[in-house]
């Protein structure tokens, strides 16, 4: 069998990352920068105020307290999105709002709450530092530094970014379509009642969410009977419009599992015993250059096998540069009764307590309990060589949420 770290070590040596495009800001939420994004200006591009107040210079005010105000005289009002028009001298102030740029001669802003308005003047009841409530220009991004690389993911903060860099159409990589295909003449859709022998497809919706997670686009291609030329004529009628296929069910030594068959007659496919627990049995290849994953017909075995194969499939094809989820070493707060010899993935809760991250397994650990994986957030990742573990072991955790 092949160990996990192998299996993935071939599934990312064999996909390739998409071709680049630009793409209207709003559209680029989820997708990766192909190119650096650098300022062509400092922001913010001007020093400006950080709070309503009255603009000032500092040595005017030093000592002024309550008892005894610094008074000065106001030379109006300055509202942010307009230039000031006057400069400050020796006992002159600008009421100033947040975001207004400062004018010549203001070396701080006083809040408004430390002020006592009358009429055309202003008394100052706290003194206030060189340098004290304002914005330098530049001081969030200089002029000429790359803020963000090719790679990096767009978030919201990232899209906002983008948009105060002036990027209206950054050049990103192109968002991968998955098409997602269940097998088994058991499947029934989730509206339709359940005859004998039927179970309800859980797996392409949960295989949806999954894509859509990871930034992809999905593309719910159906259920497929147990009949290898359905099964073949939907991955060939499909193609062209799919980077990478997601099958579920047929990959195991079955009479019925005709996956196998079928994807061995339409493309270069490998089909694997993996050493993890779940989802030993598994399929890879390519179907006329397009990647495909066989993934086992069990939901937990689904689910674990798409966190480590595909979704590090999926964002390096879409040219991301952190393509694992992020992980943590744990302790563990209850046994774990385990056989060495596969990697195992247990659910588990995890939760941050005394300064260390402590997990406990979410119940029953079947490879057909969905409910596992809904009741955890992380899965702990116990090595080939690793047998029972008791209370205070510490283990590694893949964070899922």
């Amino acid at each position: 069998m092949l160990s996990v770290e192998e299996a993935r070590e071939k599934v990312l040596s064999a996909v390739s990352v998409l071709e680049a495009a630009e793409t209207p800001l709003l559209e680029a939420l989820g997708m990766t920068l192909a190119e650096d994004a650098v300022a062509r200006e400092d922001i913010p591009p001007f020093d400006n105020s950080a709070m309503d107040g009255y603009a000032v210079r500092s040595e005017d005010v030093a000592g002024a307290r309550e008892g005894s105000p610094a008074e000065l005289e106001v030379l109006g009002d300055l509202a942010a999105g307009h230039a000031p028009e006057v400069a400050l001298r020796a006992g002159q102030a600008l009421r100033i709002m947040t975001g207004a740029p400062v004018p010549e001669g203001c070396d701080a802003v006083v809040p408004v709450e430390l002020t006592r308005g009358e009429g055309g003047r202003v008394l100052i009841l706290e003194a206030v530092e060189k340098g004290a409530n304002l914005r330098r220009a530049g001081e969030d991004v200089k002029s000429g530094e790359t803020v963000m690389a090719a790679g990096t993911a767009i978030g919201p903060a990232e899209l906002g970014m983008l948009a105060s860099l002036g990027y209206a159409r950054p050049r990103c990589f192109r968002r991968a379509v998955v098409g997602i295909i269940s097998t088994g003449d058991e499947l029934v859709g989730v509206e339709e009642e359940l005859a004998p022998g039927k179970i309800r497809d859980s797996n392409s919706y949960t295989v949806f969410g999954m894509v859509h997670e990871a930034g992809a686009q999905p593309l719910r291609l159906g259920v497929v009977r147990d009949d290898a030329d359905l099964l073949e004529r939907t991955i060939l009628d499909n193609l062209e419009k799919v980077d990478l296929f997601v099958t579920s069910g047929g990959v195991s030594v079955g009479d019925y599992d005709m996956v196998k068959d079928v994807l061995g007659k339409v493309g270069e496919m490998n089909f694997w015993k993996v050493a993890m627990r779940p989802g030993k049995p598994q399929a890879f290849g390519h179907v006329r250059g397009k990647p495909l994953f066989g993934l086992p017909g069990n939901p937990v075995s689904v689910m674990v096998s798409f966190e480590q194969f595909v979704r590090p499939a999926i964002l390096k094809m879409m040219g991301r540069r952190d393509i694992f989820r992020p992980q943590a070493t744990a302790i563990l707060d209850a046994p774990l009764g385990r056989k060495a010899g596969r990697t195992e993935f247990i659910r588990v809760v995890a939760e941050w307590r005394d300064g260390r991250y402590h997990v406990r397994p979410t119940g029953p650990q079947g490879s057909g309990i969905l409910k596992s994986m809904v009741l955890g957030n992380a899965l702990a990742v116990l090595p080939e060589e690793v047998g029972r573990l008791e209370a205070g072991a510490e283990v590694v955790i893949q964070f899922l949420r």
